[in-house]
């Protein structure tokens, strides 16, 4: 019975697939149909964006090589139009500096080719679930001198300034701020958010804690504190 609730309500989620391999877009189109996603594919970047500025869709999925619009470039403006909507990476490039690029646009996950599609599935269905959960959420916070976190519609305001957070940051904030009287570790964020604490994942939540820092340098009373080797802690 739970299965079935969860997936109705994953069922009709609107998915754009951007792929310019022809094969690998209508296996991964035909096999996310049969499970209920209104998938829309298109194989080049420029007709990605033209789709996502024209149609409301709840996840993204891009190739990185690309013609007409690479998929870094599609996904960061994506991103600047809409902050919350899930990205994930489909690529072929395995190498680190390319997976750190990745996460600097703004996306949520990155795929390594080849992959099965029963991971792809499950990491949708992940970002799909979690996606409402975190709507649902009505937490408000309050910290430092001049921070508003309101969790609900991932903004941080600061003196009037407001700043949309990816799905992402939000919760690794929101996790920092309910551990703050402490060294939260760096295994437990990442099996908190990411689910795994490999090297990888490692590398990837250094990025969004130093986009995190970013968003809180105006105050200088609050800070994310780095204890190398052990973890980070929000002192404000």
């Amino acid at each position: 019975r739970n299965n079935n609730f969860f997936r109705s309500m994953l069922d009709n989620k609107r998915i754009l697939l951007v792929e310019d391999d022809p094969s690998l877009g209508f296996v991964i189109k035909d096999n996310l149909s049969l499970r209920g996603y209104d998938v829309t594919l298109c194989q080049d970047g420029e007709a990605g964006e033209n789709l996502f500025l024209s149609s409301t869709f709840h996840l993204c999925i891009f190739d990185i090589m690309l013609p007409k619009k690479d998929g870094f470039t599609l996904a960061r403006n994506v991103r600047s139009m809409n902050a919350t909507v899930p990205i994930l990476f489909l690529s072929a490039k395995a190498m680190m500096e390319d997976k750190l690029e990745g996460f600097s646009t703004g996306a949520d996950d990155y795929i390594t080719k080849p992959f099965s599609l029963d991971e792809l599935l499950c990491r949708i269905e992940v970002f799909l679930r979690r996606t409402p959960a975190l709507r649902q959420s009505n937490e408000k916070i309050v910290f430092g001198g001049n921070y508003a976190f309101d969790f609900s519609n991932l903004t941080l305001t600061n003196n009037g300034k407001e700043k949309t957070l990816t799905q992402k940051e939000a919760e690794v904030l929101k996790l920092l701020y309910h551990n703050r009287e402490r060294v939260l570790k760096r295994e437990e964020i990442l099996k908190h958010i990411w689910g795994d604490d490999d090297y990888f994942m490692g590398r990837s939540m250094d990025v969004f804690i130093s986009k995190l820092r970013k968003y809180l340098k105006e105050d200088p009373s609050v800070q994310i504190v780095n204890y190398h080797g052990v973890g980070f802690k929000l002192e404000a």
